[in-house]
């Protein structure tokens, strides 16, 4: 079984507006995502399956402007609608891309207009004009008219490389250490990627004043408390032990076997105060550590 990589990215007249409406509109994008993905994939002219996914929100470009998108990792198959059941999908093919698009458009639109009714929607500047109704339908109009990009890649090598996948983009912020290159106490450097270019030519550097680096890297923060990773269909929290349960055992595979831990050995006293020590978390080498530890005060005089 193959795992797709399918990636829905919100037009950016829509990205305009996200930036001051950051809780509604990014919610409104993963519900519209996950209820194409699953409702596709139900249809018996396509897979007749139902399939889960994991959902990671990105919202910066390679040079830190606004450019919100979903990456979702899709299962290459699902549990047959009655559950008794696991339907594949083929080898290298999951879902019709143009009809992933055209249903996440009109399902996107219909959350928008929704929101604007029921006054979860702000405006500000340029767009102010917006809060009024039919300025907004008017806006939506053309909306409803272009192509939407959604792609699926084909599948990825195995869950081995699934995992380093998820690893490295689920918990990244918006630029890395590791292009920052320069900081003369007025400009940012650091290098980006420029898509529309070929080769070597892709690879570029871009030099900001420190206010409009510090401001486009602010336009990544999220509102407290949303969940920028979210699991749907058979993955979702409330039943996912079950039903990796029920697909394992359609498909024949084993739960892996969880190893015996000795304790001792897993977490050995601190060698500085003698007290017990708490593992929290293991980690494969080549792989960046989710867990950050606590910022403590640091007397740097």
């Amino acid at each position: 079984m193959g795992y797709f990589h399918v990636v829905f990215t919100l037009p950016a007249p829509i990205a305009a507006i996200a930036y001051t409406n950051k809780a509604a509109i990014y919610d409104a994008l993963f519900k519209a995502a996950a209820q194409t993905l699953t409702t596709i994939a139900a249809d018996p002219k396509h897979l007749g399956a139902k399939i889960g996914a994991t959902m990671v929100l990105h919202s910066w470009g390679s040079a830190l402007t606004h450019h919100p998108h979903l990456h979702c990792i899709v299962p290459g198959g699902g549990l047959s609608l009655d559950g008794q059941s696991w339907i594949s999908s083929r080898p290298r093919y999951l879902l019709p891309v143009p009809v992933l698009a055209s249903l996440f458009r009109r399902l996107m639109c219909e959350r928008l207009a929704a929101l604007h009714d029921a006054g979860k929607l702000i405006f500000f500047s340029d767009h102010a004009g917006l809060a009024d109704p039919a300025a907004f339908q008017a806006f939506l109009k053309p909306l409803r008219d272009i192509d939407w990009v959604v792609y699926a890649k084909a599948p990825f090598a195995g869950p081995d490389q699934v995992l380093r996948y998820l690893a490295r983009y689920t918990h990244r912020v918006a630029i890395a250490n590791s292009r920052l290159i320069d900081f003369d106490g007025a400009h940012v450097s650091f290098r980006y990627k420029d898509y529309r270019a070929d080769g070597a030519e892709r690879q570029k550097i871009m030099t900001l004043g420190v206010d409009e680096f510090i401001r486009r890297f602010l336009l990544h923060v999220l509102p407290d408390g949303f969940h920028r990773i979210r699991h749907v269909g058979f993955l979702a929290n409330g039943g996912r032990v079950a039903a990796i349960a029920k697909a394992r055992a359609l498909l024949g595979v084993q739960a892996p076997e969880a190893e015996p831990v000795d304790a001792a050995a897993v977490a050995p006293p601190c060698p500085q105060c003698g007290g017990p020590m708490l593992v929290v978390e293991r980690f494969e080498r080549g792989v960046t550590p989710r867990y950050r530890a606590p910022s403590v005060g640091i007397d740097s005089s």
